[in-house]
Parts: structure tokens; sequence; C-alpha cells
């Protein structure tokens, strides 16, 4: 696999491909600024090719800041034909006040084999700072041979959103894994490991050939740790290959 194209405008980057697999690309994905705030657009589109295989993070949280008014949007679009694609993102932290559009769509391929998992945390818990105020919409969708798998949207509008019993009964923190498989004995191994300590905060089903693990607590970090040990596990069965985890997690 090589990173035979990549094109930019504006800050956010790829910097370079790593290969700790020798045959595998990881790629960081390196937003300087460090924050995204209101009026600001990002796209990242992906294609991964057939037999390439891909795995692509990021160095850190992605911050979203208070906006006066003018909404932010960061668009991923993400297309595997023939190969894998593991989307790892670190998550992202909506400030209060934060004016905020997420939506990711991906497309496969029949041989296609995709992981990944999107966490978002609506105000900062650590220091008991609520998302009291601004709006957030996150979608999802995902399509294989032009057929729709899942589609998904919720919204959160300030602090009756964030409590509504109908919406995240007052968790800050909410993540989604999705993983392309029909195994039901891997989803049976998945529960019987989770420690009983967090399956309060954890829910994972296996419907129409896509495993979906969620989260709904109130830490980023108990969910990306959840969300990475379900990862170690769905990685030997999907890609044949061990765990790698990326050495930027490490920093």
């Amino acid at each position: 696999t090589i990173l035979a194209e990549r094109l930019r405008r504006g800050p956010l980057a790829v910097q370079r491909a790593l290969y700790p697999e020798h045959d595998l690309c990881h790629v960081y994905l390196l937003h300087p600024p460090g924050g995204v705030a209101g009026g600001d657009q990002l796209s990242i589109n992906v294609a991964v090719r057939k037999d390439a295989s891909a795995l692509i993070t990021t160095p850190g949280a992605t911050k979203f800041y208070r906006s006066i008014g003018p909404m932010a949007a960061q668009r991923q679009s993400l297309e595997v034909t023939g190969g894998s694609l593991e989307w790892l993102p670190q998550e992202n932290i909506l400030f209060p006040g934060a004016e905020a559009e997420l939506s990711t769509i991906v497309h496969l391929d029949r041989s296609a084999v995709f992981i990944g998992w999107e966490i978002n945390c609506l105000g900062r818990p650590v220091i008991d700072e609520q998302f009291d105020y601004g709006s957030a919409s996150f979608s999802f969708s995902l399509i294989r041979e032009q057929l729709p798998v899942l589609h998904e949207r919720t919204v959160v509008d300030g602090i009756a959103g964030l409590n509504g019993p109908a919406c995240l009964r007052g968790r800050p923190v909410v993540g989604s894994l999705y993983a392309t498989t029909n195994d039901a004995g891997l989803l049976d191994t998945i529960r019987k490991t989770i420690s009983s300590d967090h399956q309060h905060e954890l829910g994972i089903t296996l419907v129409d050939g896509l495993l979906v693990a969620r989260y709904l607590g109130d830490s980023a970090a108990s969910a990306r740790y959840l969300f990475t040990e379900i990862w170690k596990m769905l990685r030997p069965s999907l890609l044949q290959r061990p765990p790698c985890t990326p050495r930027i997690w490490n920093t």
C-alpha cells in the first residue's frame, strides 16, 4: 500500500505515511490550528483501492469552539474498493456554545472491509463543564454496493437535548464503533470479554453484516479504551492481523 495521491487546501494535512506493519499504511491527519471555530469547513475525502490497506487516525482530540452564530462543519467521505480501511480518529470535544455539524459517509464495494469509530464529548466533563447551550448534529451513513446498510442522525440542542430522556439522558459522551462482519461468534466473544464494570455504558449489536457498538457515558477516555479493546478483538478476524496500536496514541 502506498499513499498514491494527496491534495489539500488550508492547514488540514497528511504529513507522511508510516509503515509499522510493513505493508499496511498508517496515516495521521494533522490540523495544526488545534481547533475548529464557527464558520470553519473541514472536508476529508479518503479513497482506498483494490488490495490496499490503511489505518487513519489523528494525533489528538479535535476541538469545536464556541461560536457567535456561524456553523462549523466537518464532513468525511470514505470510499473503500476491494481493500480495507480502519478509521480511528481520536474524540471530538464540543465546547459550550459550539454550533457544529459532523457527518460521515462510507461507501464500500462487495469485498471491502471497514472498521471505524466516532467519539463525541459534549462539554468538558473532567472540569464539570456542561454543553448547556449551542447545538450539534452528528450523522453517519454506510452504503454497501450502492445500497444503504445504516443511516443515522443525532441532534443535540443545548441542555434540553443533552438531558432529554429520548436523547442522551444527561450523559456527555456518546460514541459508535462500526465493523463489517457476519460473525455472530465474534459478537458473543466481545460481549463476554467486556468487563461487567462497563456493560451499563456499552451496547453491541450485529445486523445486516454490520457490528455496531454504542457507548453512552461520562468519559471519553473510557469510550476510547473500550473501543480500542473491541478493535483489538476484531482485527485478527476481519483483517487477519494482530493489533498494532498507532504510536501517536501514546504521546
